[in-house]
Formats: structure tokens, sequence, C-alpha cells
């Protein structure tokens, strides 16, 4: 397993050591010892999620104020663009926002760890995103920032999609503004 370091030094890359032969390949997803270490935290987590959803499908940016979460994500069909926002009051990197590519084809996974708000757009035909999470769904505390927020500027690869504009909930349609968002003290 390598980490590699992002932008915001809290969100983590991870690349699995994966082992592929004529018949296939095959990696390890998950071990909590080895990611335990990796990340210099423990981990809990609590839930799996499975998402599958059409080519540009944006869903997002969603956090939950209380009973936060941190993600562990990976594609394991297609391709996205995964956005992690830094909603901590206190962090140097406040506001900030970092993008990574996640597929099927490249088998990494991201890290977000809590006080971030996430989301992803679909930049394939469809693709299956599972995450894990550190502490359960609590639609109480939800929340959601509009993805075209122009204070957070998240340069989306909206060109790589043949329609525009991106497909998105009820919900994230009526999102709030990242001034205007509850933030993490």
């Amino acid at each position: 397993m390598q980490l590699i370091p992002t932008a915001i030094p809290d969100v983590l890359i991870l690349q699995p050591k994966v082992f592929s032969d004529e018949r296939g390949y095959f990696l390890q997803s998950f071990q909590q010892q080895q990611y335990e270490a990796l990340l210099q935290r423990p981990l809990n987590f609590v839930q799996d999620n499975h998402s599958h959803s059409k080519q540009g499908v944006l869903r997002g940016l969603h956090y939950q104020i209380s009973q936060p979460q941190a993600k562990l994500i990976r594609v394991v069909q297609g391709e996205i663009f995964d956005v992690a926002v830094d909603l901590r009051s206190s962090s140097a990197t406040f506001g900030q926002w970092i993008g990574q590519f996640l597929s099927a084809q490249n088998q990494q996974q991201l890290f977000i760890p809590e006080g971030f708000a996430h989301g992803f757009l679909v930049l394939s035909d469809s693709a299956d995103v599972h995450y894990k999470t550190t502490d359960y769904y609590a639609p109480a505390f939800e929340r959601c920032i509009r993805w075209d927020d122009a204070d957070l500027a998240i340069d989306w690869p909206l060109a790589q999609l043949p329609a525009l504009p991106p497909s998105l909930s009820v919900r994230d349609q009526q999102a709030a503004s990242f001034k205007t968002a509850e933030y993490f003290g």
C-alpha cells in the first residue's frame, strides 16, 4: 500500500498493491491494522455505502454537521472526479478543496477525515462508488453546499461530459452557499 499526500494534508490518496496475471487481479481493499498505521489514527468504520450513478450525475457536496463522518472512497466500476472541501473553521486549509480522479482502472482510494464536505461527478457511462464511513447516516444532521459555489471555485472537469448541466438531485439543487453553510469548530 502506498500513501500519496494531497494539497490538504489530512486528505490522502491510498494506492493498494494490485496483483495481476492473465486471470485477472487481486487487491486488498481494506485491512484495519494496515490502514490505521498508514493514516496514523484509529479507524472504526460502521457503515458501507454503494452508489450507482449514470454519466453526468453530480452528488454533493454533502456532510453531517453532527455525527461527522470520515470516509474511505473507492470506485469499483467506472470513473469519477471526487472532491473534498475543508469545513473546519480552525484549519489552515479551511474553505480549500481537493479533487481526485478515482476509477476502477487506477484502483486508488481517497481518505477524507471528519470535517469535510464530499461530492463527486461521474465521468464514465456509469460508476459504482463504494465508501466506508466512521459514523452512521443521520439525515437530521445532513447538510449540503452548492457544487458550483463561486467562493469555492471547484474546477469540475465538465468538459469531459457530452452534455451539460450535470444531473443533480432536488436536495443538491437547493443546497446552501459556502458563506451561509454551517462549519465545524
